[in-house]
Order: C-alpha cells, then structure tokens, then sequence
C-alpha cells in the first residue's frame, strides 16, 4: 500500500540530519574537513543532500548519490560539479530550469515542472555505495514517490540509480511490470499508473570524457520526457 502524503519539505529535512550510515557519514564530514585545492576556500555541506525541485513536479530525475566536491560541497543535487553542467544545461534545453548553469545554493536556479533526487544521498568513497547503504537510503525515495503522485515520467541516470528506483518503488507499494525492465540508455518502460520510466547513462565524467554519453544522447533522453510530460 502507498504510503502516507506528507510534504517534501518535511523529508527533506529528515535527510539533511540523516546519520544513519557510519562509512558515509565519516566520509562525507571528512571530505568536508579536507575539502580539495580547488576549493579550499568553500565552505563545505558536509551533510547528507537533499532533493531538490518543483514539489508540483511531473518529471522526477533519479540519480545515483552527491558527488564528493559537488553536492557534498554545495549541499544541492547535481550543483558545483561536471555532471551538474550536463544536467542543468538540458533541463534548461528543455524549459524544465530557468538557467543553464548550477554554482551553488543562492544562484538564483529554480527548477520549473522537475524534482531531482537519488537513491543514496549521502557522498561515497569512490563514488560507490553499498548494497546495504542503498537499502537504508531507499525510505527516503519511498516517502517522495508517495508525496508526488502527480509525477507522470521517470528518467533514471544509470544501471545502479535504475534498479533502486525499481526497488523503492515496489516497496511503495507500486507494481513492476513483467517481464522486469532492464535498463539500457534510452530505454523506456511504462508502469502502472500511466507513469513512463526512461533511462539514461549517468552524465559522470566517466561516462562524457570517453564519449559513452554525448550531449545529444542525453539531450535526447530530455526531449523525450519534455514531450511525454506535455502529452
């Protein structure tokens, strides 16, 4: 069963105080201590990040956890971070942003129709939760998709973000098609409820420096959900 609406503003705050991880917690606050050259001025977030976006949003982006020097540093999804210029630059593209770059908290970015969120939002070592960190993170994901049943598209950055959304939203409540969709960039599914699942290579620097996702492959995956939110 679906689970109570509450505001996301209440769940918001119950992960920007989350502790719940020691190997995370540890990592992001000394990540936050250590910082790096390049901004050994800022200071840092150093706390678990919360979603960010329109509360009224039809398109619900999910991705993988903060970036050590980017979310964890800025303390918003996607901001201060190389991933974040590929991200916001198509959510502006695509009229879901009101600009195209992402610096830091007070820039003035709101978002238009979109929320973004991940399945871990705490900063791993190596960019790599556990198995067992994303299993305690996914309440956090639960409680949003039962605050937002007026999301009709989904677009999941990544095989890892991909199966956690699956997972959180069985345990809403929700059912998973069959056969099971299996994520490949571009993909598409529908679940139950009119809602449409699409996937995407995550914009890591991993994925744009080697040219396994470009602009137009993942501008693509946008104009998709631009045309099926509309629809």
């Amino acid at each position: 069963m679906v689970g109570r609406r509450e505001k996301l503003s209440t769940i918001e705050n119950d992960v920007s105080r989350c502790r719940a991880c020691v190997r995370l917690v540890a990592h992001r606050e000394q990540v936050a201590v250590t910082r790096t050259k390049r901004f050994a001025h800022d200071s840092y977030w150093g706390n678990a990040v919360p979603a960010f976006g329109d509360p009224r949003a039809r398109l619900l982006i999910v991705g993988l956890a903060p970036a050590a020097h980017g979310a964890n540093r800025t303390g918003r999804m996607f901001t201060g971070d190389r991933s974040g210029d590929w991200m916001y630059r198509a959510l502006h593209t695509y009229s879901f942003a009101n600009q195209s770059e992402s610096l830091s908290r007070g820039d003035g970015l709101e978002l238009d129709g979109a929320y973004i969120t991940a399945i871990a939002r705490c900063a791993p070592p190596a960019n790599k939760p556990t198995r067992e960190e994303i299993e305690s993170c996914r309440v956090y994901l639960v409680r949003e998709l039962a605050a937002m049943p007026q999301v009709r598209v989904v677009v999941v950055l990544g095989r890892i973000a991909f199966d956690g959304f699956l997972a959180a939203w069985r345990e809403s409540g929700r059912e998973i098609p069959k056969p099971k969709p299996k994520f490949a960039h571009g993909a598409e599914a529908e679940l139950p409820g009119g809602v449409r699942l699409l996937a995407s290579y995550h914009p890591s620097q991993q994925n744009t420096f080697t040219g396994r996702l470009t602009r137009p492959m993942f501008h693509g995956v946008f104009k998709k959900a631009r045309a099926l939110v509309d629809a």
